[in-house]
């Protein structure tokens, strides 16, 4: 399913041939939810939504759910990243008091505390390349389906381990192409970074992350055979409509024999 560019102004027109999930993002740091822009994590401050009274992450997660009705949630929590803490109890939070599955990118680079996530039942782990020092984690642990792999991207460079990039076999199902720069800067998706990791990837689901406007970004990703992306700002700014979404979730729907 794809959004046309040829549509009625707000309203996207729908070819059901093809399906694009839409993962809204929440970035936590010292106990809120910051605006994430270009990968700059040092200036990362609270954010400032029409869709929460503050930066709680409850509140913003709530305030998301009244747009569209997502399946599940990307979260960063970037304290454990910098090795700084971490937000699991802001993680159980969100997991107790909403029907919405989570995916966590805390900086796990070890096995051992791999299995202490999964085995802590709070959402599927996402492996950020960024924090791997070699490819042998993710080799590991890419038969597991609670396990998602993220390329991670400034400009032209690959943040992580070079053997990791080039040792598809290694990824597990499902990759997001995350591409920092471009996060929160409305610059629109890297295509060109995003065919390059498609042509490598096989079968496996590619999501996109980083500069996503709206529905004529997400008809263009859908093309380049993108399952689904990562947004933020076009959800805060209203830019990616709650019609647009609901009709991107009927026929995603339709097309897999459930209801809305």
């Amino acid at each position: 399913m794809i959004a046309s560019r040829h549509n009625t102004p707000g309203i996207a027109v729908l070819d059901k041939t093809r399906t694009m999930e839409i993962i809204p993002v929440l970035d936590l740091m010292g106990g809120s939810v910051v605006h994430a822009r270009m990968g700059e994590r040092a200036h990362y401050r609270p954010i400032a939504t029409p869709l929460s009274p503050g930066s709680d992450p409850l509140d913003v997660a709530r305030g998301l759910l009244r747009i569209g009705a997502f399946e599940r949630c990307y979260v960063a929590d970037l304290a454990a990243i910098a090795g700084k803490g971490d937000h699991r109890a802001v993680l159980r939070r969100l997991r107790s008091e909403l029907d919405l599955a989570l995916w966590v990118d805390g900086g796990i680079a070890d096995l051992a505390a791999a299995r202490d996530w999964l085995d802590a039942g709070l959402g599927h782990l996402v492996l950020g390349s960024e924090t791997q020092t070699d490819a042998g984690l993710v080799r590991r642990l890419c038969g597991d389906p609670r396990v998602v792999l993220s390329l991670d991207f400034r400009g032209e460079d690959f943040l992580g381990p070079p053997a990791l990039l080039g040792d598809p076999d290694a990824w597990p199902d499902r990759v997001i192409v995350m591409t920092l720069a471009r996060v929160g800067s409305g610059a629109g998706p890297d295509l060109a970074r995003i065919a390059a990791v498609r042509a490598l990837a096989g079968p496996r689901k590619l999501y996109a992350a980083g500069g996503i406007r709206g529905a004529a970004d997400l008809a263009d990703l859908a093309r380049a055979g993108v399952a689904g992306a990562l947004v933020a700002s076009c959800l805060h700014d209203g830019t990616l409509s709650g019609q647009e979404i609901a009709a991107l979730r009927g026929a995603h729907a339709h097309a897999s024999g459930r209801e809305p």
